[in-house]
């Protein structure tokens, strides 16, 4: 079965320049402001968290070209989240959609989470359990891919 995927980049631009054009003229509000400096603050501290991990464990963060990877990443903020560079991103749309007080704009947000869930992050999940194999079931078993998500499932251990 081939599937269709577009790198994760090209995605977020394209649904930073769907939200532009869906937001209209509203101008933020000081709540608006507040609001998207809290999602934007967390959703950049995640990206900049993780590519740190991936930095220090001397690894790539290319989401194309995932079976290169040398390391599995697992800590700081993959303690938490399988894909804390998606989840970023989407805080970071989110924020900009709050920013403009447009709940039009969070449309290209859903479609982003969308594709990267059905497309990319399968992809990506294929190439890390062929390259680390137990290691990495085992982590996605422990992690979910998104925060707080049916997928995790404490081992009760701490």
């Amino acid at each position: 079965m081939m599937s269709v995927r577009i790198p994760p980049p090209v995605l977020m631009v394209a649904a930073g320049v769907a939200q532009h054009l869906l937001a209209g003229k509203r101008k933020p509000s000081g709540a608006s402001v507040a609001g998207a400096v809290v999602l934007g603050g967390i959703g950049a501290w995640l990206d900049f968290s993780a590519l740190a991990q991936f930095r220090r464990h001397r690894t790539t963060f290319n989401p194309v070209e995932v079976e290169n990877a040398s390391d599995l990443v697992t800590t700081g903020p993959y303690a938490v989240t399988r894909n804390p560079m998606y989840l970023g991103a989407a805080l970071e749309m989110g924020a900009y959609a709050t920013y403009r007080r447009s709940a039009t704009a969070l449309l290209p947000v859903a479609l982003f989470v969308v594709l990267i869930d059905r497309l990319q992050i399968p992809a990506e999940e294929a190439a890390l359990a062929r390259k680390f194999g137990a290691k990495y079931r085992k982590y996605q078993s422990r992690v979910p891919r998104w925060v707080g998500t049916a997928s995790f499932r404490p081992t009760g251990k701490g």
